[in-house]
């Protein structure tokens, strides 16, 4: 049983500052397509199914989070009940990487006594220092791994670098085997919770495989 509570089921959740490239990188993983205009999330889950080898039916739950808080409850419940969180800054922006160290810090409160698997991911890896990276990988890495002990991944939803490695990191602190059956994941449905703008209903499922 998860530490959900739901046997067979585990929730991703993702947090960190507004327009980091959250979303970004979920659609990137889930339909693999990316959308330069920006649109606020407020709440998004999306839930797929796998058939795992010998072991039946696994629901996999990623929680899309806003990054703006304005509900502090619902910031709080999310922690409470999800299994492992990647906590995602932007490589150009400084001030998302203060963010992400004072919800690691909240996580760590809100769980104490409980396992907490975190994956830190710096979204945007494909920019150069001339086109705006301004947080170096190595340094960002000492303080991840070194001192919080906890999985550090770099990414790009623009390019599709490494999503997916997100995703692994994040399952395999669940213990969640990488070797997947060949059915792979499913993307089974969509449940948008009080999203700013829509998206009409997706006709077709999409296939996802962690390697």
């Amino acid at each position: 049983m998860s530490p959900s509570g739901r046997p067979n089921t585990v929730r991703l959740v993702f947090l960190g500052a507004a327009g980091v490239g959250k979303s970004a990188l979920i659609r990137r993983f889930l339909h693999d397509r990316f959308e330069h205009k920006y649109t606020r999330t407020v709440e998004e889950l999306h839930v797929l199914e796998c058939d795992m080898t010998g072991s039946g039916k696994m629901r996999l739950e990623i929680l899309d989070t806003t990054g703006s808080y304005s509900f502090p409850a619902m910031r709080e419940l999310c922690i409470r009940h999800s299994d492992a969180f990647a906590l995602v800054y932007a490589v150009d922006d400084p001030g998302s990487l203060d963010e992400v160290k004072r919800l690691r810090r909240e996580i760590l409160e809100l769980r104490v006594g409980k396992k907490a698997p975190i994956t830190v991911v710096g979204c945007k890896s494909d920019l150069s220092e001339a086109e705006g990276r301004v947080l170096r990988t190595a340094d960002v890495m000492a303080t991840v791994e070194g001192e919080w002990d906890a999985d550090f991944v770099e990414a790009s939803a623009r390019t599709g670098g490494n999503t997916v490695g997100v995703f692994s990191s994040l399952l395999q602190q669940m213990q969640v085997p990488r070797r997947l059956s060949p059915a792979v994941w499913r993307r089974r449905d969509t449940e948008p919770k009080a999203a700013v703008k829509r998206r009409p209903p997706l006709k077709k499922n999409h296939s996802c495989v962690l390697s």
